[in-house]
């Protein structure tokens, strides 16, 4: 079983070594404020812990590097060797057996649960306690451990959706002062995604157990921490009482300027910076964000302006505890980055064209440690030109590899996905787990079911979505396609090293892709004299990429058997209509109608080769100023899957690529009629844009 090594053991005794005892007791309530307390990150964690992330891994991958390191059976049912720590019971004659999660001994917390999909029932028992915390199904457990609790203090639900539950993932802190054991009861066959994230405290750390009890007694905390956690941006809690400094700069092609120089002790509380240039997006990538703290040669911080502040490529707006970005491209970091004597934010523009950077920084008092403070560091890193696969062409690409002693407390991950698969089955990049590797650990102690599993989501759904600790805030498409944006943020979660970490993502694609591009960063803070695999980013790396131009969707996976049309290219009659370019789109153009009256109609000729079952889909652009329509086909009003009669193409801020699909119909041989009716009145002069149609036996 996964517990703490030996080394581990001693590190976290040694450093708890005349704190824990006499500091007062963790509780359910001092782990949900922690959930709204940058600052507390900013020193290395007092009582000293390990996160630990127990989970439904692919228990052949059990040697780094070896032949089954990127085996992905993972909790789909039926595994090779059952993912989980131990069996307890072999299965019974109608096939449910006994599956160990975790047994912990010693302090510790449960931080995040999450799953994807889950059959069976899980038991929870603290402190070796006869009857169990929960006993019922699984996946109310890893959704909602709170869920009983809430209801019978008579706590609003809803005041935990979007807030402790983020997507698929639950940030409900359960405290143990001796042990905590989970037993999954299921058919081995069934679904069993789980990850279990606890940590683990050093011996001795005085902890509080959790008790139903607790949402009424923390009910103040939970509402506080709730608001927050609902509207970062608006409720924020800043602590500073000093003055802002603002700035505005503009600079030329190779210029760098240090647009604000503090003296310390102090720390920045908040940073935020608002980028204007003629190509917005070009500027975002090739302007640099140095932060520079106590003479430290490059930074901590050195990474484009866009992906520092998770935005990248362009303007993608989100509101986070640690990031906001607004529409209007103001973007602002609440992570706290103390100095002991001096820090700089530095900008430089490696583009070709003259940046004008507005901005400010909000110092606050802090009072440098030297045996805990650590520094803020964000060091970006790009791979263009990968080849993503599966197989022999999977691998792990590196995060962040460091020796010395810190905290990791989030990713970013920036890319351009170029697959031609138009479904997520078939464009998906992200079947990789995550596999993080903390001091002497021999395997990770943090080994993930999925990149998607890791950012909070399943399924390698392309919704844009945003939660206090994740979000997907760019997502192309059509599915997993063009630009994607991914982000967690460890708060709650935090990892902590005392001498080392690696942290690696698999990119395990579907299908052969080449010409991949992949920026990430890992934000972390580090004792002074931390030491990392950093390289300075070079021209060629803040070359903005782009979408390879006249792409065309291809039958493979979850598209297979298809035969697609271009918009254009099916129409019967082009009046009203004109075509966009656009490398998002198929063939670099797409159709773009405009209605002169509300009922009007546009007739597409779809030819079929052989009578039978069909779905037909529609891909069309979402975005501002996108219009209605319904549809008949062969004369017939039709719906749609999951939107009814009407699909409404109008979005908020972005333009992205998405499918709907007509409920599946039995077609005849030959040519049949798609007639499109735009449902909005012209004065909205709202748009429909469509650019490819797939019919799929």
């Amino acid at each position: 079983m996964r517990q703490l090594t030996a080394l581990g053991l001693t590190l976290l005794a040694a450093m708890a070594a005349g704190t824990a005892r006499s500091a007062e007791p963790l509780t359910t309530g001092t782990l949900i404020e922690e959930m709204v307390d940058l600052a507390r990150l900013a020193d290395y964690p007092e009582p000293a812990f390990h996160t630990v992330q127990y989970s439904s891994y692919d228990r052949r991958s059990s040697v780094p590097g070896g032949p089954d390191w990127f085996a992905n059976a993972d909790g789909f049912g039926g595994e090779p060797i059952p993912g989980f720590e131990k069996v307890l019971a072999e299965p019974n004659a109608q096939g449910v057996g006994e599956y160990l999660i975790c047994d912990v001994k010693g302090p510790g917390a449960i931080v995040r649960t999450w799953t994807a999909g889950i059959a069976g029932t899980i038991r929870v028992w603290l402190d070796g306690a006869d009857k169990p915390l929960f006993d019922g199904p699984a996946h109310e457990f890893l959704h909602g451990p709170y869920r009983r609790a809430a209801e019978a203090a008579g706590i609003d639900l809803a005041l935990f959706d979007g807030t402790f539950r983020q997507r698929d993932a639950c940030y409900f802190p359960i405290p143990f002062a001796k042990r905590c054991r989970i037993v999954w009861t299921g058919k081995i066959q069934d679904m069993h995604f789980y990850e279990v994230q606890v940590r683990h405290y050093a011996p001795g750390t005085a902890v509080t157990t959790y008790s139903p009890e607790d949402l009424k007694t923390h009910e103040s905390a939970i509402a506080r921490v709730g608001g927050i956690l609902a509207d970062p941006s608006g409720r924020w809690p800043y602590r500073s009482k000093l003055e802002p400094v603002s700035f505005e700069t503009t600079l030329q092609p190779g210029e760098a300027k240090d647009v604000v120089t503090l003296d310390g002790p102090k720390a920045i509380e908040r940073l935020t910076l608002q980028v204007q240039a003629g190509d917005v997006d070009r500027a975002l990538r090739q302007t640099v964000l140095r932060v520079v703290c106590d003479g430290h040669p490059w930074g901590q911080v050195q990474s484009p302006i866009g992906d520092f502040f998770g935005a990248a490529p362009g303007i993608n707006p989100f509101d986070s505890v640690p990031f906001t970005v607004q529409p209007d491209g103001q973007m602002t970091c609440r992570y706290v980055m103390p100095f002991a004597q001096s820090c700089s934010i530095r900008l430089e523009n490696r583009g070709p064209r003259p940046v004008t950077v507005q901005g400010s920084v909000l110092p606050c008092e802090y009072v440098w440690n030297d045996a805990r403070s650590m520094h803020f560091r964000a060091r970006w890193r790009v791979d263009h030109g990968l080849r993503a696969g599966g197989g022999d062409e999977a691998q792990d690409l590196p995060f962040l590899v460091a020796r010395g002693q810190g905290v990791y407390v989030g990713t970013t991950v920036m890319m351009m996905n170029p697959s031609p698969a138009p479904s997520p089955y078939g464009s998906w990049w992200g079947e990789g787990d995550e596999k993080v590797f903390i001091d002497d650990d021999a395997r990770p102690s943090t080994f993930g079911t999925g990149s998607e599993d890791y950012f909070n989501y399943s399924w390698s759904v392309p919704d844009i979505f945003g939660y206090p600790y994740c979000g997907q805030p760019r997502d192309d498409g059509p599915a997993n396609r063009g630009f994607v944006v991914n982000q967690r943020w460890h708060i709650l979660d935090a990892l902590p090293f005392a001498e080392r970490i690696g942290f690696y993502m698999e990119l395990l694609s579907h299908l052969p892709t080449p010409g991949f591009s992949y920026a990430r960063i890992g934000y972390h803070y580090g004792r002074p004299g931390i030491i990392d695999d950093h390289v300075n980013p070079t021209d060629r790396d803040l070359e903005p990429v782009e979408l390879p131009a006249n792409w065309m969707p291809i039958a493979a996976l979850g598209s297979h058997d298809s035969t697609f049309h271009q918009a254009e290219d099916a129409l019967t009659t082009k009046d009203g209509t004109t075509l966009e370019k656009g490398r998002v789109w198929a063939g670099a153009r797409m159709l773009v109608w405009k209605p002169t009256r509300k009922g009007e109609e546009l007739t597409f000729k779809l030819p079929v080769a052989q009578a039978g079952r069909y779905a037909i889909r529609i891909t069309a652009a979402h975005r501002p100023g996108g219009g209605r329509f319904s549809a008949m086909l062969d004369g017939k009003p039709v719906e749609f899957d999951g939107a009814g009669r009407v699909v409404d193409l109008a979005t908020d801020f972005r333009t992205l690529s998405r499918t709907v699909s007509l409920r599946p119909a039995e077609l005849t041989q030959g040519d049949h009629e798609l007639t499109l009716r735009a449902e909005d009145d012209p004065a909205t002069g709202h748009t429909i844009g469509l650019d490819f149609f797939w019919v799929q036996p």
